[in-house]
């Protein structure tokens, strides 16, 4: 058989093969195993860094003008992280969080902004959206008496 009717044949099937073996699952690992990436995965330790944290803050503003408040949830938080006294992370962070339903971490959020800034540029809304929080957290807890 001539060589330009073999390499056709022969790439069909190391085609087909490769098909066949991305179709099969992954072996699942048993529940009572560690992974072993789990180990060598590198943790961030934070240390005051305000410009990582101004970083933050910008990508998390990006994911909120996208809707996406959870991807903008994670990235205040890490600002705040890196800079606890920022102010504006945690004004942000708690609108971010206040659209998701997380009242009691918007309202923290809220709390640690007017901690830091009494007199800021948002104190009298941030006021405001503890006391609008704290009365829908009541009417919940009376209706809902679990």
């Amino acid at each position: 058989m001539p060589l330009r009717y073999l390499l056709p044949l022969l790439f069909a099937t190391l085609v087909f093969a490769q098909l066949r073996e991305r179709q099969e699952p992954p072996p699942e690992m048993p529940a009572h195993m560690e992974d072993e990436d789990e180990s060598r995965i590198q943790r961030t330790e934070y240390a005051f860094n305000p410009i990582q944290a101004r970083k933050e803050v910008q990508v998390g503003d990006f994911y909120a003008r996208k809707g996406n408040h959870k991807a903008a949830v994670g990235r205040y938080l890490e600002a705040t992280k890196w800079n606890p006294g920022y102010a504006e992370a945690y004004w942000k962070l708690a609108g971010s969080e206040e659209r998701l339903d997380g009242h009691e971490e918007a309202l923290s959020a809220y709390q640690k902004y007017l901690e830091l800034e009494p007199d800021g540029k948002q104190s009298k809304e941030a006021r405001a959206k503890i006391a609008e929080i704290e009365s829908a957290i009541k009417a919940q807890a009376t209706k809902d008496p679990s």
